[in-house]
């Protein structure tokens, strides 16, 4: 399916995903989303681009090998719970902290960083596979 249309449109549309996906994983602990789900509509929107114009452009695009991504997720994940164990609590238990930029209140938390850490894992595994069953396809 590459046609003119969808080689067109298919840049436009996975910008507008992963910009969607970062807004689900950023409101994901006060609403329904989170790191999981922003990673498949990143993930998605990776594979759209892949169909659309192939896999060799799409690695030259991402910079970063998925698999990379997704250990680098898989790290930020884990470092997330040892901070909790430098405040003498369980493992993986949610931490807090406030920074104040003006008369703006920025809330950062451990499992926020751990859901951005789902995030990179799910975008690189989800990535990795979607690329190699592209690359696998007759029709290129």
């Amino acid at each position: 399916m590459k046609t003119l249309i969808f080689r067109t449109i298919a840049p436009t549309l996975t910008a507008i995903m992963v910009v969607f996906s970062i807004f689900v994983l950023l409101r994901g602990h006060n609403e329904p989303g989170g790191g999981f789900i922003g990673g498949l509509i990143a993930a998605s929107a990776i594979a759209i681009y892949g169909i659309a114009v192939g896999v060799r452009e799409v690695r030259k695009a991402l910079v970063v090998d998925p698999i990379s991504l997704a250990g680098f997720g898989v790290f930020i994940a884990g470092f997330s719970g040892l901070l909790s164990l430098g405040q003498s609590v369980p493992y993986l238990t949610g931490l807090w902290g406030y920074i104040s930029i003006g008369a703006t209140k920025i809330t950062i938390s451990t499992p926020m960083i751990f859901d951005i850490g789902v995030y990179f894992a799910v975008v690189g595994t989800i990535s990795a596979v979607a690329l190699a069953l592209e690359e696998g396809d007759v029709d290129k």
